[in-house]
């Protein structure tokens, strides 16, 4: 069974589509990947989904049931844009609040158990207003896990973060998948901190769904390359360019791209009196990944 399905989902705004007749599938279990640019109908999804906006038209599916089944909305949690607390209570004031909003029976242990999840169980009695970005963040993660939802829906938990900050948070994620059964759909700019984490990823444009794909699809889809650095960078690249197919010059280094046979290329390079003083194999991220798929797009477009 899916987590979500979204068929033929639209919404405008004024005459104009945010989310432009969408399909979207994300697996049970999955950390999926929302991506896309800014004004590309991302967080319009997410609130379709959660039931902050209506839609002109379309299915959402949750669980295999209507997205407005009572018995499936309480299955979901979600944070999107900020955590709504209230800046001078304490973080379980702020949890307390919410989790009577949500009539849980047993609010101390629920509290308990998300402090735990987000690695905040020391911070219960510190004020809001008190708390980093990083702890602001986990905070809005714990009300979203209150009443243990299985679909948790995030928009933009990882921006702004420190380098620390981002990897609390991706052990958080990973965790309430693994340890917990929860499904996530998460958005980020930072594609290569996404990258690090999700299962599936989704990519839309203009409110279009223009590539849905797992993580194992994409690593096998990827181009490898081989970068490497020489004295003569311009001469270097013009002799590798008469055996190789692509060879380009991108951040300080030379790129021959679908070629993982370093060996060869270096034997290339000295037989034609260059020497190589760095070189190594490696595969476009999704970062690359997304930018070429744009730049595809705009010439399909054209």
């Amino acid at each position: 069974m899916n987590a979500i399905e979204i068929k033929d989902l639209s919404k405008s705004f004024r005459g104009m589509y945010a989310v432009d007749h969408l399909n979207m599938t994300v697996p049970q279990g999955a950390i999926y990947g929302f991506v896309g640019e800014n004004g590309s109908g991302k967080s319009t999804t997410m609130k379709l989904i959660c039931g902050h906006l209506v839609a002109d038209s379309g299915e959402i599916k949750l669980f295999g049931r209507d997205y407005t089944d009572a018995g499936v909305r309480v299955r979901v949690g979600a944070l999107i844009e900020n955590a709504g607390c209230f800046p001078g209570s304490s973080v379980y004031q702020n949890l307390m609040m919410q989790a009577i909003n949500l009539n849980l029976g047993n609010p101390d242990e629920e509290i308990k158990r998300v402090l735990e999840i987000v690695r905040m169980e020391d911070s219960a009695n510190i004020k809001f207003k008190s708390c980093s970005l990083g702890m602001k963040q986990r905070i809005g993660i714990a009300m979203a896990l209150l009443g243990e939802p299985a679909l948790l829906i995030l928009d933009e938990p990882i921006n702004g973060l420190d380098t620390d900050g981002m990897r609390i948070m991706r052990e958080i994620l990973v965790d309430i998948t693994k340890n917990y059964g929860c499904t996530v759909l998460i958005s980020s700019h930072l594609l290569g901190e996404l990258e690090k984490i999700a299962t599936h990823y989704g990519i839309i444009r203009q409110g279009r769904m223009i590539m849905e794909m797992s993580a194992e699809e994409m690593d096998s889809r990827a181009q490898v390359f081989v970068s490497l650095k020489t004295k003569d960078m311009k001469g270097a690249k013009a002799v590798l360019r008469t055996k190789f197919t692509d060879v380009r010059e991108e951040e300080e280094y030379i790129r021959v791209y679908d070629v993982d046979d370093a060996e060869s290329i270096v034997e290339h390079l000295l037989k034609n009196g260059h020497v190589v003083s760095e070189i190594k194999k490696n595969k476009i991220g999704l970062e690359e990944y997304y930018i070429e798929l744009m730049s595809a797009n705009d010439k399909e477009a054209v």
